[in-house]
């Protein structure tokens, strides 16, 4: 596979007249996930939560594309803010195919210790249950996690993250007590979980509070995904068919239990 496939699996067009929402999509992750939908044709909406001036700047290299790009801030953990961008993305698009909920933190200084679990269980619920009644028959809903919140009840991880690690495992088990109800919708449901990756924001603050962290895993796994290559895999989640147990692990799992 060329690298140009390999950051690109899309095909041109294999998403025309689909809608997409990822959060947290003005950088990182979410951004390059959505880069993918609207070069595959999609239209989408760019979530940020503070940084509008990336986010605008985003969408407007994606309209260059030929496609809609609606941008929506909105505080994940805030029901009203919630409702407000629905409400405009049902108003732009009438509807949703594709739902990424790729947003989380956790690691922020000064936010309450009840923080982690607020945005990574709590507000994970919220948006699908606000996002519910645009998403129609054969739409898609993708979780985003790592292998460090999927696997912490059966491998430890570092101190430093394990409140985020857990607060994710707790979002992941609740968004799956939901895939009956999702299944009865027509709507499909996967957990997309990688290795740490290479230039994200929680890798380089769990390295700057446990030196030598991303060395040591890289060293473990062989080699750890960088943000295009994760991106590519989660975009790939959206559109591929969803496993039996509704769970795609990217990267390497030396190390972690069943």
């Amino acid at each position: 596979m060329s690298d140009s496939n390999a950051s690109q699996p899309l095909a041109p067009g294999s998403l025309t007249g689909r809608r997409a929402l990822v959060t947290g999509s003005s950088r990182g992750i979410g951004a390059d996930t959505v880069r993918r939908f609207a070069e595959a044709g999609a239209d989408v909406v760019v979530n940020f939560r503070n940084k509008a001036p990336r986010a605008e700047k985003l969408a407007a290299e994606l309209r260059d594309l030929g496609v809609r790009a609606l941008v929506q801030g909105a505080d994940l953990t805030d029901p009203a803010s919630l409702a407000e961008m629905f409400a405009a993305v049902q108003a732009e698009y009438g509807g949703l195919d594709i739902l990424v909920l790729n947003a989380s933190g956790g690691m922020e200084s000064g936010m309450g210790e009840d923080y982690a679990l607020k945005l990574n269980r709590d507000a994970q619920l919220a948006v699908l249950d606000a996002a519910l009644p645009l998403l129609g028959t054969g739409s898609r809903v993708v979780f985003v996690t790592s292998h460090q919140a999927h696997f912490i009840r059966t491998t430890p991880t570092m101190p430093e993250y394990e409140p985020v690690a857990l607060s994710k495992r707790a979002g992941e088990d609740a968004l799956r007590e939901r895939i009956p109800e999702l299944t009865e919708r027509g709507v499909e449901f996967v957990v997309v979980s990688g290795d740490m990756i290479e230039g994200t924001v929680t890798a380089t603050l769990l390295n700057r509070l446990n030196p030598g962290a991303i060395e040591e895993r890289r060293e473990q796994a062989g080699r750890l995904y960088n943000v295009g290559e994760f991106a590519a895999e989660v975009a790939l989640a959206a559109v591929e068919p969803v496993p039996a147990d509704h769970t795609r692990l990217i990267g390497d799992v030396t190390g972690f239990g069943g």
